[in-house]
């Protein structure tokens, strides 16, 4: 943070320009005293000299903002050291929104320190509170080792804290991203059930009403004994032989136009026979599948003022039965769900597991299945593959990384294969996609940290970095081989525990 001033050349004493700052930051001229009672203050400046401290003083340039002011913006390439005498800078990303990625507090040295690597700001600055600096611009670096030995070690150890803060708060947003993902796809594959079970539940009541109502209009024609008991054998009869019908849905599901055919055909039936609301009770009967020679069956049997009454009972039965049935088979999908994320995350298990590769491939897949509407799944587990003694939560942050980066290669849909093998004592996954592959010049540096091919927002580069530690620790391996139309990641985990641990 620099400001736009002048700093005399001691050779020619004419004055040369310092690098300009933002209008935010104004210049200050405290006197030297109180300067180096702030520097004193510095932890990482603990134990200089008296003359250390007035050497910074004097040579430094003393600044301030105030609160609100845009100190410098994301990218912008660093000016010099910042000893941060008062205030905070709350530095952002773009993509991170209001949240900040890194402080600058008072009595901590920030910008860029001598040794380091840095080209531009991470994030942009904000002042908090009256913020107070002491700037050394970068082209003074030589002089101030020179004159302040120290300086040396003092920094390095200020960069290796910072890297190891820096590198901790990726790793959070990290898995708070992850735990994004999982937490959206999971709420997608639980909306499904929830809200079908909630439909038929809300429609059970309205049509309890309707099942009695019906059944009482079919008691007030007073049957006779033999028409009653010959009714309910014709019922009985029908729902025994329904569970030899093809089920309407999956004929439906492969040809809509033929369960909309048979839905019509039945429908002329019934208004044929003067049914009332017809087009009511046909979709319920066209669903179970059975042959209109049971209804022609029934016309021969019963008059044709038991006709109307019955069917009309007996649609609202199979109505029942449906919405009891979808309410049982969405609380059941929905148990099925929670029970993967728990298998998933290993919840109230021990860290280390026998773990079956195959079965942990397919609790992920079953985290992204919202992901999969346009993907061919193949899979291909041998059935001879013993489980591994293995972190279980997280190899399955290994799999979910690597299938989701091979569904954001396949943004358009594909084909992707999973795949577990046994090599001597080595258990080996493979997932590949069909996707656009990863360029060679690339492929050398896609497990380096913050290395990304994903646009600004979309991912901060170290999923596959996380996956690489997770497999190292393991004790295994992980390769990868891409094409365009055929990426593929290959995992080598140990089998013997003595040998991973």
């Amino acid at each position: 943070m620099q400001m736009a001033t002048s700093i005399l050349n001691p050779a020619s004493s004419e004055p040369v320009a310092s690098p300009v700052a933002p209008p935010s930051l104004m210049v200050a001229h405290s006197p030297c005293e109180e300067i180096v009672a702030a520097l004193r203050k510095i932890e990482a400046l603990d134990g200089m000299s008296d003359e250390d401290y007035l050497w910074l003083a004097k040579h430094g340039i003393e600044q301030t903002a105030e609160p609100g002011a845009i100190l410098f913006r994301e990218g912008d390439p660093p000016t010099g050291m910042n000893i941060m005498l008062g205030g905070e800078v709350h530095i952002r990303r773009a993509q991170s929104g209001n949240v900040s990625f890194f402080i600058a507090r008072m009595g901590q040295m920030s910008g860029i320190l001598p040794f380091s690597r840095m080209k531009g700001y991470g994030g942009t600055g904000y002042a908090v509170g009256q913020v107070w600096t002491l700037d050394i611009p970068k082209e003074m670096f030589p002089e101030m080792l020179a004159a302040i030995p120290s300086m040396a070690q003092r920094c390095v150890g200020v960069l290796l804290t910072r890297v190891r803060e820096v590198t901790r708060m990726e790793g959070q947003a990290e898995k708070l991203a992850a735990l994004g993902k999982l937490a959206a796809n999971l709420a997608h594959e639980l909306n499904n059930p929830a809200s079908a079970a909630q439909r038929s539940a809300a429609s059970l009541f309205t049509e309890l009403r309707d099942y009695g109502d019906r059944k009482h209009a079919l008691g007030a024609i007073c049957l006779s004994t033999d028409t009653s008991q010959k009714l309910q054998d014709w019922v009985a009869r029908t729902r025994a032989n329904m569970s030899s019908f093809e089920r309407f849905d999956a004929v439906a599901e492969a040809n809509p136009l033929a369960g909309a055919d048979r839905e019509a055909t039945i429908l002329e039936w019934l208004e044929a026979h003067h049914v009332p609301d017809a087009w009511t009770i046909a979709p319920s009967i066209a669903e179970t599948r059975f042959p209109l020679s049971y209804l022609d069956e029934f016309a021969r049997e019963f008059p044709d003022n038991v006709l109307g009454p019955a069917m009309q009972a007996f649609a609202s039965s199979l109505r029942v039965e449906r919405m009891a049935e979808t309410i049982v088979s969405s609380t059941v999908r929905i148990f099925d769900l929670i029970s993967a994320i728990k298998d998933y995350s290993y919840m109230d298990q021990a860290p280390i597991q026998d773990v079956d590769l195959a079965q942990s491939l397919e609790r992920t897949l079953s985290m992204v299945g919202s992901r999969l509407a346009d993907v061919e799944v193949v899979t291909d587990f041998d059935p001879d593959m013993p489980d591994i003694d293995a972190y279980g939560s997280e190899l399955n942050q290994v799999w979910t990384a690597l299938i989701e980066n091979a569904l954001d290669a396949m943004p358009n849909g594909g084909v992707l294969h999973l795949k577990t093998k046994l090599q001597e004592q080595m258990a080996v996954v493979e997932i590949r996609d069909s996707g656009t592959g990863i360029p060679p010049e690339l492929q050398s540096r896609i497990f380096e940290p913050f290395f990304t091919t994903k646009a600004p927002g979309k991912g901060l580069g170290l999923g596959l970095d996380t996956v690489q530690r997770i497999v190292a620790k393991h004790s295994g391996v992980i390769s990868v081989q891409s094409k365009p139309g055929n990426t593929c990641f290959q995992v080598r985990l140990p089998l013997d525990r003595a040998q991973a641990y």
